[in-house]
């Protein structure tokens, strides 16, 4: 028994007189603290301002954009499959136009008036020029209506959302009017009435996404959109 103690010792004693410490000047690495190999990638947060203009809104002085080169296809696809609310969500008419939104006027009607010909402007000692008067058939305040499905749109808190818009067959339709010329006269009107055409809004309630913080999922927010341009005449 004894015989076989002294062997293992000898056999232990041999196999760490083997093993040399490291030279000095070349210290072990610390615990916690393993060497890195090869290339090691640096990871950066950048902070996502959602009062930030959106790249189809840079220059443009509107507050939604109806095509969107960066618009989130995929994310909403995901959002959408993984909202099992989305259905109850979700409405829209999509085949909008002049015969369903305005009383007396067909769609063929609002679709050909054209105010290429106007100018909106006076001449001489008229404060109206002859564009005033005379004109083809068209409202009375000059405005381009779009029955449009708009990608993004600036929200009532000053926020730019991304708007569910032709993705997986569904959309969301808004009738757009804007005047275009703000603040003229009313068409035809002599200038004894002082008139001037005037830009109306409706709030619409669309279909939402956040890119800002795609964790929300999809949300009903609140848009300020053109609805109308109507002649005013003051008292």
């Amino acid at each position: 028994m004894a015989l076989t103690v002294s062997i293992l010792l000898a056999c232990a004693t041999a196999v760490l007189g083997s093993v040399h410490p490291p030279p000095y000047g070349h210290p072990q690495p610390a615990y916690g603290h393993p060497p890195a190999y090869g290339h090691q990638p640096s990871y950066t947060h950048s902070y996502c301002d959602p009062t930030a203009p959106p790249a189809c809104a840079v220059n443009s002085t509107l507050t939604y954009c109806l095509e969107d080169p960066e618009y989130p296809e995929y994310e909403i696809k995901g959002a959408i499959s993984a909202d099992y609310l989305f259905a109850k969500k979700y409405a829209d008419i999509a085949d909008q136009s002049a015969d369903d939104l305005v009383d007396m006027v067909t769609k063929p009607q609002e679709e050909a008036f054209d105010y290429s010909y106007y100018t909106g402007a006076s001449t001489g000692d008229s404060p109206y020029d002859a564009t005033h008067w005379a004109g083809p058939e068209g409202y009375i305040c000059p405005s381009d209506v779009a029955y449009a499905m708009p990608k993004r749109a600036l929200n009532v808190e000053g926020k730019w959302r991304v708007i569910v818009n032709d993705v997986h067959y569904y959309t969301q339709t808004a009738r757009l009017e804007t005047c275009l010329f703000p603040e003229a006269a009313c068409r035809a009107l002599a200038p004894c009435y002082q008139s001037h055409c005037t830009q109306k809004y409706v709030y619409h309630r669309l279909l939402s996404y956040d890119p800002c913080d795609p964790y929300k999922g999809l949300f009903i927010d609140i848009y300020k959109m053109p609805s109308a341009c109507s002649c005013h005449i003051p008292a």
